[in-house]
């Protein structure tokens, strides 16, 4: 097939984009702004567009299909153009489905955690050399692509809440049509999207329902209380909470066959992922000792509480995904937890949407608690969806800390970050987007 991606950038639009070619399939693609890695990406596999922008005239009646990404505008001109000529239109995950119809199809769902929960999964399907088919968020070591599709009997599908295309409102989970599915937690999110806790919730109960109605099967977070409360007599559900666990010389251990088992990953949340995890490999014919064997050398996903330095035995930088309230305070309370002994700076970026709308930043009231000190960063210089800038006193009203330092450009950033003395002390770097381009690390002495 001929193939076009409009808006080919993004992390899984870009992968999807290089998994069909390697199936044979003819792909052209356009974006207004590509960065890395996609960029390099799309360069080495022949498919980079040799243009900047949307050039309508790529489309014509040889094309066999548009893939559509949700960085496209509803006056998109390729997409007006193709629509005038009748070519199939597909969001990427009505694309995904369409592909997998007659497999095995695990959705892994939540607020947070599902990366890591779908990371963890293929980590260990691959150190047991089981094939599936996966869509994976975030990349790691053992995997080259965020995508493969292949004759798999099965599919590991991450599957998020955000709509699907420019003109496709559904979220993107409800494509999947999941045999089994797996909800890590339900915390408010895309307040552009979902603008009350109510609309939220609602979209997790239809695709609950969904699953309930095919007679699927449901794993579900036992700590989460809308899960618990809505699923608590579903018999297609079963719950799932974190193992017991200690840590001893900055590891944490947990235990199988009363042997202690020494983890890479820490912090609560993620020995609740662990146990999603373990759930659905189980589904898929790993026995509970391979998977505790594979799961101690899984060292996490990109981005996820990845240490980015280390001082000898002093100090650790780390980089971490967070962006919404839950996130920002697992992680803190992860990094705390290995290390109660040190002084913890948390430094957070306002970056979302939701986490620059000013109704919504008091969610972030107590997220921040046990930390000793929180920078918070945003970058004044950058206009960001016409949005106001919000002021420094919004932000001390909004979260509840004495010891707040506000940061409104990449200057600020780069000083304090330059006078950073490690010395018995953590930093925590949580942010969904780059800094404004900053490589933490070279501003690190």
């Amino acid at each position: 097939m001929r193939i076009h991606f409009i808006a080919i950038g993004g992390a899984i639009m870009h992968s999807l984009a290089i998994e069909l070619k390697k199936n044979g399939h003819i792909i052209t693609g356009s974006d207004d702004i590509i960065y890395n890695p996609a960029k390099s990406n799309l360069l080495k596999n022949k498919i980079l567009p040799n243009y900047i922008g949307w050039k309508e005239s790529i489309l014509n009646d040889r094309v066999d299909l548009v893939i559509l990404g949700m960085h496209a505008k509803i006056d998109n001109p390729e997409l007006i153009r193709a629509q005038k000529l009748n070519i199939p239109i597909l969001s990427f995950p009505e694309y995904i489905y369409n592909y997998s119809a007659k497999k095995k199809r695990i959705v892994i769902a939540g607020s947070h955690g599902k990366t890591t929960i779908t990371s963890m999964i293929l980590h260990v399907l691959n150190d047991n050399d089981i094939d599936t088919d996966y869509l994976l968020g975030a990349k790691i070591s053992s995997l080259p692509n965020l995508v493969k599709l292949t004759k798999s009997d099965s599919i590991i599908i991450e599957g998020d809440e955000y709509l699907s295309s420019p003109i496709d409102q559904r979220p993107k989970f409800m494509h999947y049509k999941p045999d089994i599915l797996v909800v890590s937690g339900v915390s408010w999110d895309h307040v552009n999207v979902y603008p009350t806790f109510h609309s939220y919730k609602n979209s997790f109960k239809e695709i609950l329902n969904s699953v309930t109605q095919n007679q699927g099967v449901i794993y579900y977070c036992k700590d989460d209380v809308f899960l618990s409360d809505f699923l608590n007599h579903n018999k297609y559900a079963q719950s799932y909470s974190a193992q017991s666990y200690k840590i001893h010389h900055e590891t944490v251990y947990t235990t199988f066959d009363q042997k202690e088992i020494p983890l890479k990953i820490f912090g609560y949340h993620n020995l609740q992922n662990l146990e999603a995890a373990k759930l659905i490999c189980l589904e898929l014919g790993v026995s509970e000792s391979s998977f505790y064997a594979s799961i101690q050398k899984f060292s996490g996903a990109n981005n996820r509480l990845t240490l980015i330095k280390k001082y000898k035995k002093t100090c650790s930088v780390y980089r971490d995904f967070a962006h919404s309230p839950s996130k920002a305070l697992a992680t803190i309370n992860a990094v705390k937890d290995l290390f109660p002994h040190r002084y913890l700076i948390a430094c957070f970026e306002l970056n979302t949407f939701s986490s620059l709308n000013r109704d919504f930043l008091p969610n972030y009231f107590n997220s921040f608690k046990n930390a000793d000190e929180v920078w918070i960063y945003i970058d004044t210089d950058k206009k960001i969806k016409s949005q106001d800038i919000i002021d420094e006193k919004t932000i001390h009203s909004s979260i509840n800390h004495n010891n707040i330092t506000v940061l409104k450009n990449k200057h600020e950033l780069k000083t304090i970050l330059s006078c950073f003395v490690p010395n018995e002390n953590n930093l925590l770097m949580m942010s969904s987007g780059n800094f404004s381009g900053l490589k933490i690390v070279d501003y690190l002495h």
